[in-house]
């Protein structure tokens, strides 16, 4: 075969495959179409897929979202929700408007132990901001079970601020309230203090929640807005005098406690009142029990012959005794197995004033005689000095009394032994017998002069209020209370000087001393009573009432009857003026 024959038989060759290729691909055309169709058919079901599932994600988060708002919030037994930890307190004013209680911000510091990684560096970074810190405690707190732990309650924004330079996982804060108190001890018994949740514990924080707080803080009623405050009749001037005259009494007289109220004569309303020892409310929890006992109003004590004064309203007051009248105070009287004796007596026939003046424990009983018992306990039980004394305070302590009053009750009540009162309680009866006879329940509350006029029981007549001040003057111008006197505010009273019980006993060597006073005592507008208990000395080294009570008195008034508005007099008429060159 020539070179030609084979190029054409190769050409040839070459042309027939050509068109077998052509013919293959014109026989698979419908297979790679659908193929194709295979595929666009796959993503889109792919897509769908994906786009289900992204529904169905959204869907359970969105069901899960609902549920968790409609679900109640879980109770932990160590917190409080956060609207009632924030829920506020009402400022506590004096009736001036200076602030006595407030709330201020402050965190508190928590742990989420199931979140802490090294509870041991977390103790160790702990203990170096809060050096105080119970080491084994907060360990324990850790490594608890719990979810949740409290680990300092109420922290300085200093103590925050290190804490959180710290970085310690699984510890955070919680936006609390603190109250704080700008006058620290000064008015404690009265302003009380609360607890670490902010709840009233005592005195008027306490009286505050009792009138619903409480109540609305438990259904979850409260909240963080500001409340009206709430304005106390306590002058905080007049307060700190006082609280100064008691701290210098117990300090110079070296005595266990004492106490003393200053009270609106017309009105009822406790001007000032303070009983040594007190404590801090800040820090509530240094003052121990003998700093939260608030003798004035929770304390029950004999009052002595300042009780003498109420036998003797009760006397002249019957019809049966009058300001002329005398009494043989000679002999001793001889009852029961008792003597009953005077304290340096006179030994003689004595008036009325003169039984007062001096102080004469026999001729009180005998004016309590010519009454009778059923009388005598009608009228102390008309003074309200033997039933439970009505107050917003929450601490007050209702008096005690003999069971069954026999002859020797009766007298030995008459000059202060055998019934126990509250101070306070005392220093109220005393203030009928010389604002007209009318009884006044007290306040801490700002009260005007027409509502007590609305509530106020009439007790005695109004000459026997016109004889018991005659005798406050008399006896304060010239018998025992002579260390109250102030010139040119003319204070008038009757001092009580008690043998205190020891063990069940009467102590020969410890007493409890007490003055009642009322100022300017020809037109009295403040009652003002202090007591002392167990001084050591007093002035001039005696451990009397005129020597140790009264001369508390006089120290109050000495200082606060300008402030609370009291115009001295001068001269016998009062038409003197002391003049300054």
């Amino acid at each position: 075969m020539s070179f030609l024959s084979r190029i054409m038989l190769l050409k040839s060759q070459a042309h027939f495959s050509a068109d077998v290729g052509r013919a293959s691909v014109t026989t698979e055309g419908p297979t790679f179409k659908g193929t194709a169709k295979r595929k666009t058919e796959m993503a889109r079901n792919r897509v769908g897929l994906i786009i289900f599932s992204f529904v169905v994600a959204y869907a359970v988060i969105g069901g899960r979202l609902v549920q968790y708002g409609q679900a109640q919030p879980e109770t932990v037994s160590s917190i409080m929700p956060a609207d009632r930890l924030m829920a506020s307190r009402p400022d506590i004013l004096d009736r001036n408007g200076e602030v006595l209680a407030t709330d201020i911000r402050t965190v508190s510091l928590f742990a989420e132990p199931h979140k802490i990684v090294d509870p041991d560096e977390a103790v160790e970074k702990l203990a170096t901001v809060l050096t105080d810190i119970d080491i084994r405690d907060t360990y324990r707190k850790l490594t608890s079970d719990s979810r949740f732990q409290w680990l300092r309650r109420q922290l300085t924004p200093k103590q925050q601020s290190q804490i959180l330079a710290l970085g310690i996982p699984g510890v955070g804060f919680r936006p609390e309230k603190r109250r704080f108190y700008p006058g620290g001890a000064t008015a404690s018994h009265v302003v009380g203090y609360v607890n670490v949740d902010n709840r009233g514990m005592a005195g008027m924080e306490r009286y505050i929640d009792n009138q619903g707080m409480a109540d609305l803080r438990a259904l979850g009623m409260t909240s963080n807005v500001p409340l009206e405050p709430v304005r106390l009749s306590i002058d905080i001037r007049v307060q700190n005098i006082l609280r100064d005259a008691l701290v210098h009494a117990v300090t110079n007289y070296k005595a266990i406690a004492a106490g003393a109220v200053v009270l609106d004569v017309h009105t009822g309303e406790v001007i000032a009142m303070s009983s040594i020892p007190d404590f801090d409310p800040n820090r509530p929890q240094e003052g121990a029990e003998e700093g939260w006992m608030n003798r004035m109003t929770n304390g029950t004590f004999e009052m002595g012959s300042t009780f003498k004064t109420f036998t003797t309203a009760m006397a002249l007051d019957s019809g049966k005794v009058r300001m002329t009248d005398s009494f043989d105070a000679r002999y001793p009287i001889r009852i029961g197995g008792f003597t009953i004796r005077d304290f340096r007596g006179k030994n003689r026939v004595l008036t009325v004033p003169e039984i007062f003046q001096y102080s004469s424990n026999i001729g009180t009983a005998r004016m309590a005689e010519a009454v009778g018992i059923t009388g005598h306990r009608e009228f102390l039980t008309r003074m309200g000095l033997l039933t439970r004394l009505e107050t917003e305070l929450p601490e007050v302590k209702a008096p005690s009394q003999p069971r069954e009053w026999k002859q020797i009750n009766s007298i030995t009540i008459s000059f202060g032994h055998g019934v126990s009162t509250t101070p306070l309680q005392t220093a109220v009866s005393a203030a009928a017998l010389v604002n007209g006879g009318k009884l006044i329940n007290p306040t801490f509350l700002p009260r005007d002069e027409e509502t007590a006029n609305e509530i106020a029981k009439v007790v005695v007549r109004p000459e026997t209020s016109e004889n018991i001040k005659y005798l406050f003057e008399l006896n304060g111008q010239s018998g025992s209370g002579r260390h109250a006197l102030v010139p040119g505010f003319n204070v008038g009273g009757k001092t009580g000087t008690a043998e205190k019980v020891v063990n069940g006993r009467y102590s020969d060597d410890q007493n409890f001393n007490s003055y009642l006073a009322a100022f300017p005592i020809d037109n009295p507008q403040y009652l003002v009573m202090s007591f002392i208990d167990a001084p050591q000395t007093g002035e001039g080294g005696g451990r009397t009432a005129g020597l140790t009570a009264a001369p508390i008195v006089g120290n109050i008034i000495r200082r606060s009857a300008a402030i609370l508005g009291v115009e001295p007099k001068f001269g016998e008429d009062g038409s003197a003026l002391l003049v300054s060159y």
